[in-house]
This record gives structure tokens, sequence and C-alpha cells, in this order.
């Protein structure tokens, strides 16, 4: 194949990693384009139906990855490209992405001012948590491999996304370590064991997988065992807000002590760190000023600015911004540790602080909206460059490496862009049909009842422990925000399935010795995936049938 045919087209390749002249497929490329397209329409309405249905949104990764090796199968040279694995991460990426957007981070936003009896604001609220969900992928396309987001952390569903497709692409004993995983999750799932979280635990931080399970047993078991609902006294959101504060400072003390940080590292090593720290502060002021920009037009075309002073106003917008940046940070940060991100739970958490400060009704409608706008497309692009770095031979800084992460970000964006089109078409009819996500109607609820001196007490209360235990467990552990996040989780069964597979992982290391990572990631992802798939396709038979 001549060099200019292999730009023009997805790349024909076997192997995961790259090689010495390979160019990464191109996202725009026709056959990739129209598959991305075809898949991220098929997400945007499975994602958005699930979710008005079901109140879950599922992860289509692996459908995207299933469908590009089923099309490399077909005897035709249109398809042949897809043979490349690197093919699949772009199809994987884009129905990811309009997935969660289309569900996340468009319909739950604009059903909240449905639901709260102000139809007009619906337009505006879309176009607004548009722009924040583009502006929140950037970022993390941005962030990404950054002392913040490092690629070396576990993003749990990428390497979920990624064993499937290499095992798909190698055959061999990963393979079969790989079904063997995929059978024990789709067994476990039947029984309704929540079978990620056994798989998250075979591979995340030891310490915030222990943090995450000790939360998720202290919430189920609470009630039953002291009598106390930990939910109603506001536990979980005050250790979140305290856990939240301080995991911001951590960042902002990773890109103001980038220098002392790498004074004593070997020059390469201190050149990478000191790039990515820059590049880390240099986004975060780019997304602050994105943030605002969004708060002000949200504030404007939605019409709230007519209900407020001129002070109360600057105060809404500052706070506006100020949640949305510390909303995406904990959920990429939960999503990157653990598979799991309590966006709606953090968003609830901008709520009630947005309710004490005094807002009007109509203000905190919005406040509602755009807080729940960000953080899953950022957690989502996350997940599918871990994907791709795995496949791409997990290097940095190599031209092959920042070719795919601008491709896969470029692929994540088309599935974006047609998610905001499949939405924009469709809301009025689950709208008519009084179909919004379950979770919206406790966000009107906290808006209509207010909040009372009792839960502000106790919200800055519980923020207390929870900054002392982010601070413990430093920026690398984060076990202040693991331990909120299963604390916000009403699933004490995840708990026992986190602490089995924390308990099977140690019996591996010790047993099997150096080796144990790479296949426990490997049969971890088959877990993971198995779950995935099951709960995809049970979940659409189930909205199928409603």
């Amino acid at each position: 194949m001549t060099h200019e045919a292999r730009a023009a087209g997805p790349l024909q390749a076997d192997n995961a990693g790259p090689a010495p002249t390979e160019l990464h497929p191109k996202a725009l490329a026709p056959a990739n384009l129209v598959l991305t397209v075809v898949l991220s329409v098929f997400g945007a309405i499975v994602g958005i139906q699930m979710l008005a249905s079901l109140g879950i949104t599922p992860s289509t990764s692996l459908i995207g990855a299933l469908a590009a090796m089923t099309l490399a199968r077909v005897p035709l040279a249109m398809f042949r490209g897809f043979r490349s694995v690197h093919a699949q991460n772009l199809a994987q990426t884009s129905i990811s992405s309009a997935t969660f957007g289309a569900a996340n981070s468009l319909f739950l936003p604009i059903g909240i001012p449905f639901l709260f009896g102000l139809p007009d604001m619906v337009v505006p609220m879309l176009v607004g948590v548009s722009l924040a969900m583009l502006l929140d992928a950037w970022l993390l396309y941005r962030m990404f491999d950054t002392p913040a987001f490092p690629a070396k952390n576990p993003w749990p569903l990428g390497i979920a996304a990624a064993e499937a497709i290499k095992a798909g692409d190698g055959g061999g004993k990963q393979a079969w370590l790989l079904l063997g995983g995929l059978a024990t999750g789709v067994a476990g799932a039947v029984f309704k064991l929540p079978m990620s979280a056994f798989g998250v635990a075979l591979i995340g931080g030891l310490g915030a997988m222990t943090a995450f399970g000790i939360g998720l047993l202290v919430r189920g078991y609470s009630a039953p065992l002291f009598g106390l609902d930990i939910g109603a006294l506001y536990v979980p959101h005050g250790m979140m807000i305290g856990a939240g504060i301080v995991a911001l400072v951590q960042v902002a003390r990773v890109v103001l002590h980038k220098r002392e940080r790498t004074a004593g590292a070997p020059a390469a090593v201190a050149a990478q760190e000191a790039r990515g720290a820059t590049a880390l502060g240099r986004s975060l002021r780019l997304g602050s000023v994105g943030y605002l920009a969004i708060m002000v037009l949200l504030a404007v075309g939605t019409g709230v600015y007519t209900g407020m002073s001129p002070a109360m106003l600057v105060c809404f917008v500052v706070y506006g911004t100020f949640a949305a940046f510390v909303h995406e940070l904990i959920v990429g940060i939960a999503a990157m540790h653990s598979g799991w991100f309590p966006a709606f739970a953090v968003a609830l958490i901008s709520l009630l602080i947005g309710i004490l400060i005094g807002f009007p009704p109509e203000a905190l409608v919005v406040l509602a909206g755009f807080s729940a706008a960000t953080g899953p497309a950022f957690a989502d692009m996350g997940y599918d460059l871990k994907a791709g770095h795995i496949l791409r031979g997990e290097t940095s800084d190599t031209a092959f490496e920042l070719d795919g992460r601008r491709e896969q970000m470029i692929a994540g964006m088309v599935g974006f862009g047609v998610a905001i089109v499949v939405v924009a078409c469709t809301y009025r009819m689950f709208f008519a049909n009084h179909q919004t996500a379950p979770i919206n109607a406790a966000y009107v609820a906290a808006i209509k009842a207010g909040i009372s001196l009792d839960t502000a007490r106790n919200l800055a209360l519980w923020a207390v422990p929870g900054a002392v235990l982010q601070i413990l467990g430093g920026a690398r552990q984060q076990l202040g925000v693991l331990f909120a996040t299963g604390l916000l989780i009403a699933s004490p069964m995840a708990g026992w399935m986190v602490a089995a597979g924390i308990g099977c992982r140690l019996v591996v290391h010790r047993v099997v010795g150096a080796s144990a990572r790479e296949k426990l990631e490997v049969f971890a992802g088959g877990v993971i995936a198995g779950d995935a798939l099951y709960s995809f396709f049970s979940g659409a038979v189930k909205s199928l049938r409603k």
C-alpha cells in the first residue's frame, strides 16, 4: 500500500502496537466517517431511550468495536481497513461519545426546565449544555496524560475496551483469558451481581479501591445495622464537598509546583512531566474562560438575569463556572480510578450549595442543568483515550500516540455532533410522552423544597472528614473522592464485589508473581466487558418492552 493510500483510509494492520512507519487511520476518511456516523446515531438513540425508561446509560463502547471487527471479516476491499485495531478504536470512541453525550450531557439537563414548567428554557439550555459537552471532551483530550490525569492510571472501562479489541485481533492465550472474563462477567450479571465492580477491583489502585469498597459497604449497611440513613443526613454529599475542594487544590499544586516536582528526575522524565504540567495549567485556564462564557450565555439566553440583582448575577455566573470545574474534576477522578462516575450526585451537591447561596428557582434550574452536563463527556473521553493508549503501545509523546489521540478526539467530536442533532430532533417526542431522566425529579424536588439549616450544618460538618481523608490519601490515591463516591452509591452488593476483587487480586499476585498484572488486566477487561454487554442487551430488551 502506498503512503498516500494509507493516509486516505483506515489502516491495514493487525497488531496493537505501532510499526516504525505506521500512520494512524484518519477519523474523517470516508469509510471510517460513514461507520462512526451510523454507530453514533444508534448509540445516541439507545442512550436516550434507556435513560428515559430505565434511568441508566449503557456502555456501548464494545458495540462499536464489535461492529468494526465484523465489517473487517466481510470480503470486500472497502471493509478491509477495519482490520486495524486503531480503526476499531475510532469506531468504539464515536459510539461511546454519542451515547453518553446524548443521554447524560444533553437529554438529562434539558429535562430539568421542562419538568419544572419552564419549556421556553429548553432550547437555550440545549445550546448551552451542547457547548459545555464539547468543551468537556476537548479539555480531557488536553489533560490526558498530564500529572492530574495520567495515562498510566486505570481508566477501567478503557482497559476493558482495549483488551477486547486486542483479543479479537490477536487470539491465542490472551483471547481465552478474555473469554473467561467475559463468561464470568455475563454469568454474574445474570444473577444480578455488579460484576463491573469486581472487575474494576482487580485493576484499580489498591488504596482507591479499598476506600471505594468501604464507602459502598458503609452506605449499604449504615441503616440496617445502626439505624442511620446517611443519605438523608447528607453525609455522602458533605464528604464529597470536602474531598472535592481538596482535590481541586491538589490539581492546582501540580500546576504551580511543576518545577519542584521534576527537579530531581532524569532529564527526559523531567521534561515530560514539565510539559504535562504546563499543558494542564493552560487547559485549566482555557477551560475556565470557556465555562465562564457558557455561563454568561445561559444566563442571558434563558432570561434568568432579569430576576437577579447585578451582584447576585455576578455571583451566579462565578459560582456556576466554579461548580462546573469542580464537577468535571471529581467525575474525572472517580472515573479514572473506579470506572464509576457519580455525575448525578455531584450535580445535586452543586445544586444544594446554590440553594444555600439563595439563587432564585429559575437560576437554580439553569445551574442544575449546567452542572449535570459537565463531567460525563470528560470521563468518557478518558476511557476512550486510555483504550487507544493501550492499543498504540502505551507510549507517550511519540508522533503515533499524539496522532492517535487527535484522531480519537475527532471521532469523539463526530459522535458528540451526532448526539446534538439526535437530541434536537427527538426531545419533543419524549417530553410529549412525559419521559425525562428519572433523576430530574430529584433536582426539581430539591429546588422546590429548598434546604434547611440542619442540612447546611450536616454538609459543612461532614466536609471536614472528607477533606482530611483526601489529604491523607494524596493526589495519587484520591481516598476522599473514592470513599465519598462509594457513599453516594446505594449498592452494598457492589461493595462485596469490590472486596472479592481485592481478595482475588492479592491471592493471584502472591501465587502468580510478577506476571499477574497483565493477566489480571486481560481477565478484568473481560469481566467488565461481559457485564457491560449483558447490561446493554438486557436493558435494551426492557426498554423496548416499556
